[in-house]
């Protein structure tokens, strides 16, 4: 599944000034793990953002923001934001900082290699 390269840059210039930032491929898309955690990434033409459970439903109200619902399993705390909800750079920068924000009290999922 193809995933909007045009985005990918609009996110990896954003993240020029963070790190560590790694890029990895999953959910048919191109995920941006910030201090290894999950952070942003691109499904398709949409930008995915994990961000704090508890302003989920307050995000999912606004302009082109809705639930994740990867293999039709709705994920608190991943929504996913269409061209119109990131048009505007002021856009973007909001749900890239909301995103960061909440990267630095997420968990990692980082698994343990088991001896």
């Amino acid at each position: 599944m193809a995933y909007s390269e045009q985005l990918a840059d609009r996110i990896r210039k954003r993240f020029e000034m963070l790190s560590p930032v790694e890029e990895k491929k999953m959910m048919g898309g191109l995920t941006f793990m910030y201090n290894d955690k999950m952070c942003v990434g691109v499904i398709k033409d949409e930008l995915m953002c994990r961000i704090n459970p508890e302003f989920h439903e307050t995000a999912i109200k606004k302009n082109g923001c809705r639930t994740m619902d990867f293999t039709n399993r709705p994920m608190k705390g991943y929504v996913l934001i269409s061209e119109e909800g990131m048009r505007s750079d002021t856009d973007f920068d909001y749900w890239i900082d909301l995103s960061v924000e909440f990267n630095k009290i997420a968990k990692s999922s980082k698994r343990k290699n088991k001896k």
